[in-house]
Order: C-alpha cells, then structure tokens, then sequence
C-alpha cells in the first residue's frame, strides 16, 4: 500500500468513527418521530396571540431546534410589492430551553421556544410579519400577513371552535380548513379548551400545529384550557398545566390572580368587545371575584365568556353546577351577551330567560349560553337534563349529536349574527342578537337565513 492510499485510509477511518456515531445519535433522539414532529432550525409552530391592546399589539410564539439561540422577528407595513421588506423592523426574540423528556412518553428532546412582542403598531393596518435565525438569512419562515384592530367600535368577525381533542391531524384538520374557507378575514378565532387529549403528548401538539398549518400563524388565537390541558407527570402525582402551553402561547398575565391561573384567566378587549377568558378547572371561587370585576365597570357594547367547562351541560353525566350557581348570577345581574363552552362533545344552544310567547322574537334577552364540538369524538344529549334547567330559565333553542362544528360570530352596529356551521360547510343553525346600546335590552332572533 502506497503511503497516498495508508492516508486515503486513515481518513476514511476517521470519517466513520467520528460521523456515525453522531448520526446514531441524532437518529435515536428523533426515532419514531414524523418529520414535522422534529425540531430543526427552520422556525416551526409558529402562532398568533393578543398581547395588550389588539390595535399596537400582537405577540408571536414559535418554535426551533437548540441550534438557534438567536431569534429574530422582522415586521412591516404590508405593500403590494416585495419592497416592504426594506422597512422591516427587527425585533430581537425572547428564548426558552424547553425539555420534552420532562414527561417520559416524549423523545427526550430539547428545543427552543421564542417570542417576540410587536408594539408601537398602527390601528387599522395590515402588517408582514417573518421570524427566524437572528444570526444569518438562512433560517426564515414565509412572510405572514395580519391587520390590527381599530380604535373604535367597527365591524369585526372571528371564529369559536369546540373540542378538537382527539385524532386531531385526521379529523380536526378539515373542520379548521373549512372554517377558513367560510371565514378567511376572522380577525381571531377562540379554541374553546381540550385543544388536544393528552395534555403534555408533544406528538399531539405537533397533529395540531400540523392540522392548522399557517391559519395558526394568520388567525389570532385565544385559547382556553380545558381538563385535557390538565395531567399528572408522573402516575400518582396531581395533573399539572400542559408542560407546554406557556412556553407556545404567549398569552396576558393578569397580575392580580394567583400565578397558577396565568396565562390561563385573561381579557381581550377588541373594538367594543370584552372577551373574558376562564380556567374552570383550577380556582373557581378566585374567578368569581375576577369576572364580576372585569364585568362591573365594563363599557364595552358586548360581552363576551368563554371557558371549557358547559355551564348548561347538554351532555349525559355532566354537570357544571359550580358556574350556573356562581357565574350566572354575574353573567345576568351584567347582561353578558354571550357565552362559549366545550367539553361536553355535543351542540347545544340555549338562552336565558325562556320566552314567554311562541313567537319567533324574544324580548328581554339575557344571555345566549353555547356549547360545542369540533373533533370527531362525540356524546349522547340527556334531554331530560335540559329540559329540567328550564327552572333556571333556560331554554334550548337547537341541539344536536354526531356533528362536528365550526362558528362563525360577526359583530356589526347593532347586531351580534352567530351562525354555527358543519364540517361540509353548510350552515346547522343562525341566531341574530339585536341590541339597543342606551338600554342594554336585547331581541333574539334565530332559524336559517
């Protein structure tokens, strides 16, 4: 052997030992994972949320390998042309390790989330946003265009979703397609809890960010907890928040509640719209205290509950006493318009108080109480339960089982239009809340346009 060839040799002996065992390395870490379950340096899960005043502000969350420990995120005025990019601002990311191992069923990964805050925006605008590699051009997502709220009361429409919850990427997927497809300009969409089954199951998170593609990243998200969002760690531990709900959402803090109801309690303002956001899981007597002070000096002309949990349960074996003893009265004694729940795997919409004619028109509205579903999984309705809350002075308006949903909720002047929608895009039910905003006194009107 030629002293050229013991050399060719020895790097080649080399290049095995040293390349393979990385590699044997790098396979087992992802071993089972689908390609969009893996972090890698290309900005992935990226989302919307509110973050303040929705005219200046948003906030955008997403995710990477550890390999960028410097995130960025650019945006600017949108054009008509590419030329925007030239004014983009940049705006150095917020970046937390997080460890997936910290629940055994996950790879034992490590992966970075980032968050960047965008404030000084103007009202009214429709901005490009992208994030990525604060180090070099290599790593970017797509520009990703939003437009802010206005000032003032205007027309506005957005999106409410019941559970997705179970085989999400199969199932959920064409319910939010198409609920973007009915609704494409919804300046924000409420996930009404149970987003997925398995609180800390990355591989269910990743169904999610999947099934939604770039609609998380345009639609501004408020989501809810819901009890799916809650479980042990560890078999015999209490459940725990979702490992990854605060490092993916960047969400309102609400400084005056206890800390475990972080980012899980919070209140959306959007132009004449108070949108109050409830854990009803955890700390229900404290969120009693919060909801009558976010509702008693609240001007806003509509007002808007959402939690999990169906606080007129349609659904056999469920009962959400706590909330129609505790939250209702609040809910009547400041005529809250609205209220959507999850949880309970079936459609209901009720009102309270019953009408008193059979006419199509109620007078003297209070509050429209809805429950809905929007994954596959599905119960029975216990009409027997229903009809008995009529001593409460409900009323079921129209029900059903077997049905995954979408709505959509369209605000202009003086009318609240909540139409609810089938996964084939065909319209199942239609209420109208008409309002006088000197009074507060409401007309409900409802059946197919």
């Amino acid at each position: 052997m030629t002293s050229f060839n013991h050399l060719a040799f020895y790097i080649t002996v080399l290049i095995v030992f040293s390349v393979f065992p990385l590699n044997a390395q790098h396979q087992h870490e992802h071993e089972g994972l689908h390609h969009w379950e893996i972090p890698s340096r290309d900005p992935d899960r990226i989302i919307l949320t509110f973050h303040g005043d929705p005219a200046t502000r948003r906030a955008v969350t997403w995710r990477t390998s550890t390999n960028i420990t410097k995130a960025v995120a650019q945006i600017a005025e949108a054009t008509e042309n590419s030329e925007f990019t030239a004014d983009a601002i940049t705006k150095d990311a917020t970046t937390e390790q997080f460890d997936l191992g910290l629940y055994k069923a996950n790879a034992s990964l490590l992966v970075n989330y980032h968050s960047v805050i965008f404030d000084g925006l103007k009202p009214n605008t429709l901005y490009a946003y992208r994030v990525g590699d604060g180090d070099g051009d290599e790593y970017w997502s797509e520009w990703i265009q939003f437009r802010t709220a206005k000032t003032a009361y205007a027309p506005t429409q957005f999106v409410y979703f019941g559970d997705a919850q179970n085989d999400v990427l199969n199932h959920w997927s064409r319910v939010i397609r198409m609920a973007y497809q009915t609704a494409p300009n919804a300046s924000f969409v409420v996930h009404a809890g149970d987003l997925i089954n398995n609180a800390h199951t990355d591989h269910e998170w990743a169904e999610w960010y999947k099934a939604g593609g770039f609609i998380h990243s345009q639609w501004t998200a408020i989501p809810v907890v819901g009890n799916h969002e809650f479980r042990p760690l560890e078999k015999g531990e209490s459940r725990k928040l979702s490992i990854q709900w605060r490092p993916q959402f960047t969400l309102p803090i609400e400084k005056n509640l206890d800390s475990k109801l972080h980012e899980t309690v919070y209140t959306v303002d959007y132009q004449d719209i108070r949108i109050i956001v409830l854990n009803s899981n955890d700390e229900l007597e404290i969120q009693t205290k919060h909801i009558e002070e976010q509702l008693k000096n609240c001007t806003a002309k509509w007002k808007i509950i959402t939690c999990h949990h169906s606080i007129f349960s349609p659904a056999k074996g469920r009962d959400f006493q706590f909330a129609r003893e505790n939250w209702k009265p609040l809910l009547d004694k400041y005529n809250v318009d609205l209220v959507l729940n999850g949880h309970d795997h079936t459609y209901a919409r009720g009102h309270v108080p019953m009408r008193t004619t059979d006419s199509e028109n109620t007078d003297n509205l209070g509050t429209i109480y809805v429950t809905s579903v929007s994954g596959p999984k599905q119960y029975e309705l216990d009409k027997a339960q229903m009809k008995a809350y009529s001593a409460q002075g409900y009323q079921l308006d129209k029900a059903a089982e077997q049905t995954q949903f979408f709505q959509v909720i369209t605000v202009e002047n003086n009318t609240l239009t909540y139409v609810a929608y089938t996964t084939l895009g065909e319209e199942y039910d239609r209420a109208v809340i008409t309002k006088d905003f000197s009074t507060g006194k409401k007309q409900l009107s409802q059946g197919q346009k």
